[in-house]
């Protein structure tokens, strides 16, 4: 496939508990809302969000990226509620090099442990590889996230290593980044093991 195709753009992309819509502003109140537990901002670039005005920024900076071409960002939008429950993103978008990171996923704590963060990878990694034609999908967190890690390594995704002290965290921790990948070639077991999460 030529890497001219790559072209990762906004899309929608639906499941069967969750729908991933391109971020907007309208989302802030929900996501807001979503992301009131500190736990889950203790290993993402910021802290927790005290103010509806911090969302907005913070959806607005993902915007700007995405003009840029660096990142398409997405609402977690629950198909029972019809509300936003978390984020997720594609980022570091290589396209000529056909790769593309998928990260600073987060979920509201009360999906925790439920289909919906499997679903998710799944929609993203299935239009990755075999809608725009990836050959590499990474992923990569905290080193200190060692729940991060073990749902990665149970998708089946390999552990490639680790960027010591690699990036200065909002409260002052220089952390060790862990990278995992999924290849093309791997995507059709990692699909199989989502899918048994899914349906589990």
């Amino acid at each position: 496939m030529n890497a001219v195709c790559f072209n990762p753009q906004p899309i929608v992309l639906s499941g069967g508990r969750v729908r991933l819509e391109p971020l907007h502003l309208s989302h802030a109140p929900d996501l807001f809302d979503a992301g009131q537990d500190p736990d889950l901002w203790k290993y993402l670039p910021v802290p927790v969000q005290t103010r509806v005005e911090e969302t907005q920024a913070w959806i607005k900076q993902a915007i700007d990226g995405q003009e840029q071409g660096t990142q398409i960002p997405f609402a977690i939008i629950d198909l029972e509620t019809g509300r936003a429950i978390g984020s997720t993103r594609y980022l570091d978008i290589q396209r000529q090099d056909r790769n593309l990171e998928i990260g600073w996923t987060w979920l509201t704590p009360r999906v925790h442990g439920t289909r919906v963060n499997p679903e998710c990878k799944r929609l993203l990694m299935e239009h990755a590889f075999e809608t725009l034609g990836a050959v590499r999908v990474q992923l990569k967190c905290d080193g200190r996230n060692q729940r991060s890690q073990r749902a990665m390594e149970k998708l089946g995704c390999i552990r490639e290593g680790a960027l010591r002290r690699q990036r200065l965290c909002w409260d002052g921790h220089y952390r060790d980044t862990v990278y995992y990948s999924v290849l093309d070639h791997e995507w059709p077991q990692v699909k199989l093991t989502l899918d048994s999460m899914i349906i589990a």
